[in-house]
Parts: structure tokens; sequence; C-alpha cells
């Protein structure tokens, strides 16, 4: 298989950056079941600024890893009911943020979600991939490069804020 190929196709679990919240590294799981992409989020507030509704919320954006906290300030596009995967219906804030996935970059709608007790702070729905134009091989993974520990908890150490998406 070529570069040019390669580049084209995600594992069953890749990582993600989502730069305009200020999550440099963030590990997701690909579902091609859901359609629009959730993220790990919990204290999610809503509030207005010149009639234009935000909400901030906090994020651990590593799994198993509750010292490492990040707080995410985002527009509101607009709120849906969603189900989970146990088919519980539940009101979500959906914001839109650009993702890398490794060197692609699109601009996705993300639904806001408490994934405390899920392995993956972030599912990487089929709205997504097929707006990447990728394709998931379901018996690889990290096909879009791996990161250690300690060049994540860099990562981090060197982004403390947020911006507005």
């Amino acid at each position: 298989m070529n570069k040019k190929n390669s580049e084209k196709i995600i594992g069953w679990k890749e990582w993600f950056s989502l730069d305009c919240l200020g999550l440099p590294a963030i590990k997701g799981k690909i579902d091609t079941g859901a359609k629009t992409s959730a993220l790990h989020a919990f204290n999610i507030k809503s509030f207005y600024i010149e009639d234009v509704e935000y909400v901030r919320f906090d994020i651990h954006p590593l799994q198993k890893n509750k010292q490492l906290s990040r707080s995410c300030v985002a527009r509101v596009i607009d709120q849906r009911m969603v189900s989970d995967s146990g088919g519980k219906k539940e009101k979500r804030f959906v914001i839109k943020s650009d993702i890398s996935i490794g060197e692609v970059k699109i601009r996705i709608e993300l639904t806001l979600t408490n994934r405390d007790s899920m392995a993956f702070r972030m599912l990487l729905g089929r709205e997504a991939i097929k707006q990447a134009k990728m394709l998931v091989d379901i018996s690889k993974s990290f096909l879009q490069g791996k990161k250690k520990k300690k060049e994540i908890l860099i990562l981090y150490k060197h982004r403390h804020k947020s911006n507005f998406s």
C-alpha cells in the first residue's frame, strides 16, 4: 500500500487533535454506528454573549487521568436528543470544532456528554468519517500515528487554555 492510500485509512481507534478547544491529543474510537461524533464533557453550563449561546465545559482528555483537566468554551449550534449505546435518550449540546486526524483537518459537529464510565473520551461518528473521506480498517489501530504518554503530557503542559470555536 502506498503512502497516498494509507493516509485515507483509519483504524478502529486513533489519536485526534481538537486545537480550537485546546485539546492537542485525545484518543478516540471510530463509531460507524453513531451519526454524530461525541466528546466527553462534564460541568456543562450554557451562557449567552449578545444573544448568542455558548457552552462552557470541563474535560479529562486522557483516559484514566483525572488529574489532567481542561476547561473549554464553544458556540452552541444546536441541542439534540441523542440515543446512547444503551438506547437511553439524552438532550445534548452540539458544537463545532476543527479536528485533525493525522494530516487531515476538517470541521465537525460534536455532541457533549459525560463519558467518564466509557473507555474513550471521544467517538468519531460516520458523518465526520465521510467528510474526511476516510475508510476504516477495523483490524488495525493508530494508523494515523501513535503517541507516547510522555509526548502527550508535554503537549498538554505547553497548552494551557482553550479558545472559542
